[in-house]
């Protein structure tokens, strides 16, 4: 059974920073390309960033590039969000996804973990 586990969310004043770790279990950690996705509250879900199996490539979305971190622990089978000079138009439910690393599709997704960013 294949689980993602988001943790590291909560609130912090603009500025600030924090750090989303995304435990996995079930998965061949290492065929999977992993992304963090988010959604904010009235809004459909959006794209924040994505990893490479192997951890050479990333992406980044245009609203956090420069400010966020994405990377990976093959041996830890985590993945991680760096978050900095936090706005709150950053606050939002922050996911992660696993999409195996020869396909298109986040096939397997976490719960979600809050972000709220005060002003």
């Amino acid at each position: 059974q294949v689980q993602l586990v988001e943790s590291g969310g909560g609130l912090v004043q603009a500025g600030g920073s924090l750090r989303l770790s995304c435990a996995t279990s079930g998965l061949t950690f290492d065929m999977y390309a992993m992304g963090w996705f988010r959604q904010a509250p009235g809004k459909e879900r959006e794209y924040v960033t994505d990893i490479s199996w192997s951890g050479g490539t990333t992406y980044y979305a245009d609203s956090v590039k420069g400010r966020a971190t994405i990377s990976r622990d093959n041996a830890k089978k985590m993945v991680y969000l760096q978050i900095n000079g936090l706005k709150p138009e950053d606050t939002a439910v922050y996911y992660c996804a696993a999409r195996h690393r020869s396909g298109i599709k986040y096939e397997y997704w976490g719960q979600g973990t809050q972000v709220t960013v005060s002003s």
